[in-house]
C-alpha cells in the first residue's frame, strides 16, 4: 500500500534542515526524512485490533511542523516516540478487518480515530490516569505491547492513516453517527483539543477572553466558547485576511491583526479598558487586561504578549507548540498569573455529564450547536502530499485552514 513514511535518519535531517533555509520545497524534497514509498499492509499487533481502511485524514499541526523539522533534540517528547513512523492521527475510515477477539465494533462499519495509545492499546491494566478517562497522560507510553509512542502515527507499530489502511485497537475507534459525514466527523480531533482547553482553565463565562491565533485550533476555540458560553467576549490575534473572515464567520466579537506585537497590545487596552504601562524599553505591559488567554500558537512572541496583557490572576491556557525560546516572562509572577499547559483530550466533564470529547463533538453537532466545516480548505489525494505540506507551510498564500488527505473514489 501507499504511505508516506518518516524516517528518522540523521544525514536526511541534516541536510533537509540546510537545504530548507534556501527553499521551503526542501522538506518535501528528494532529501527530506519524508517521502511516499510502497509498504507492506500493517499487521495487528494483537487480536483485539483491526485495520481500518482511511477515508480522510486530516494535517495536524503536529505533523506538519515535524516535517518542517521545528524540533529540539533536546525535547524530551523524544523518548515517547519511534520510528519509523507513518504520521497522520486525525482520521475517519472504514473497518476493513478485526482481529478474533473485536467483539463492538465490525467490518464496514465507519470509525473515528481516537488516537491515544495509553494502556488498552498497549494490553496493560489501566494505570490511574487511564481509570480516569485522562488518556493523554497515561503512564505507559513506552510499555507494553507496543514500541514508544503517544499516539498512533508516532509509534512503529501503530502506524497513521497518511497511508491507505491504518491499525487501531478496539478502544480506539469510536463510531460515526449514520447522520454524520466524513467531513464532519474528521474535524473531531481538533475540536476535542480545543474543548479540553477551554474546560481544563477557569470558566469563561462572563469573561473577556483572548484567542492567539485563527489556525484550526484558535477557530475551534472560538466556535465553542460561543456555542457554550452566551456571556463570554471573545477577541481573537489572526494572522491572515482569511483567518480573519473565518473567525468573525464563526463568531469572534473583535480580531486583531498579529503584526506588529505592540498593536495588539494597545488594541486590547483598548477592548478591555486598560491603563497602558510602558517600560523603557520593548513591549508594554496593561495595567487590567482580559481574563483568559487561549494560547494556540505558543511562540516566544505570543507568550510574552500574552503575559503583557493578561489582568492580574487571570490565566493563560497554551495548546500551540513551538520550538521554545526565551521571552520576557516577568508579569507572569508580577501579576500572579496563571500558566496551564493543555494536551490533546480525553473524558470530559461538561454540563454536569462525563464522557469522551470527541461524543461530546457528535452531540454538539447533532444539536446544530457548532459547524466547523467552513475551517476545511484544501483536500489533496496522498500522491499530492508535497503541494499539501507546502500549503500549510505558507498559509499567506495558500489560504489554508484545515488539509486533508481524501481516499475515496
Amino acid at each position: 500500500m501507499q504511505a508516506l513514511v518518516f524516517e528518522n535518519s540523521l544525514a536526511r535531517t541534516v541536510s533537509t534542515k540546510l537545504l530548507g533555509q534556501l527553499l521551503a520545497r526542501a522538506y518535501v524534497g528528494p532529501t527530506a526524512p519524508i517521502r511516499r514509498r510502497e509498504i507492506a499492509e500493517p499487521a495487528l499487533p494483537a487480536q483485539d485490533w483491526l485495520l481500518v481502511r482511511t477515508s480522510l485524514c486530516g494535517l495536524c499541526g503536529s505533523d506538519y511542523k515535524q516535517v518542517f523539522l521545528k524540533g529540539n533534540y533536546d525535547n524530551p517528547m523524544t523518548s515517547l516516540i519511534s520510528f519509523p513512523q507513518v504520521l497522520g492521527h486525525e482520521a475517519v475510515g472504514v473497518v476493513e478487518r478485526t482481529g478474533k477477539e473485536v467483539t463492538e465494533r465490525r467490518r464496514g462499519e465507519r470509525v473515528l480515530l481516537n488516537p491515544w495509545l495509553s494502556c488498552a492499546p498497549r494490553g496493560l491494566e489501566p494505570c490511574k490516569w487511564c481509570r480516569t478517562g485522562d488518556l493523554a497522560q497515561c503512564e505507559n507510553f513506552t510499555l507494553g505491547l507496543l514500541s514508544p509512542g503517544i499516539h498512533s502515527g508516532n509509534c512503529r507499530e501503530a502506524s497513521g492513516a497518511f497511508a491507505e489502511v491504518f491499525p487501531a485497537h478496539e478502544s480506539q475507534c469510536i463510531p460515526i453517527p449514520d447522520d454524520v459525514s466524513d467531513e464532519v466527523a474528521v474535524l473531531a480531533d481538533p475540536f476535542s483539543v480545543s474543548l479540553h482547553g477551554i474546560l481544563h482553565g477557569p470558566s469563561p463565562e462572563g469573561a473577556t477572553v483572548l484567542v492567539y491565533g485563527a489556525g484550526t485550533l484558535g477557530l475551534c476555540a472560538v466556535a465553542i466558547l460561543k456555542a457554550l458560553y452566551g456571556r463570554v467576549r471573545v477577541i481573537v490575534v489572526a494572522r491572515y485576511d482569511h483567518q480573519r473572515r473565518l473567525a468573525e464567520q464563526l463568531g469572534a466579537d473583535h480580531v486583531l491583526s498579529h503584526r506588529p506585537a505592540v498593536g495588539v497590545i494597545e488594541g486590547l487596552a483598548e477592548l478591555s479598558s486598560s491603563e497602558i504601562r510602558r517600560p523603557w524599553r520593548g513591549l508594554p505591559m496593561l495595567a487590567g487586561g482580559v481574563d483568559l488567554v487561549y494560547d494556540t500558537v505558543a511562540l516566544p512572541e505570543t507568550l510574552e504578549v500574552g503575559v503583557r496583557v493578561t489582568r492580574p490572576r487571570g490565566a493563560i491556557v497554551v495548546t500551540g507548540v513551538e520550538v521554545p525560546r526565551r521571552f520576557e516572562w516577568t508579569p507572569l509572577y508580577f501579576k500572579e498569573i496563571s500558566l496551564i499547559g493543555s494536551n490533546a483530550f480525553g473524558m470530559e466533564t461538561m454540563e454536569g455529564r462525563r464522557m469522551h470529547a470527541m461524543q461530546w463533538y457528535f452531540e454538539m453537532v447533532a444539536a446544530g450547536r457548532i459547524d466547523l466545516t467552513p475551517i476545511i480548505s484544501h483536500r489533496y489525494r496522498l500522491s499530492e502530499y508535497k503541494r499539501a505540506f507546502m500549503d500549510c507551510y505558507d498559509q499567506g498564500r495558500s489560504a489554508a485552514v484545515k488539509v486533508l488527505f481524501d481516499y475515496r473514489p
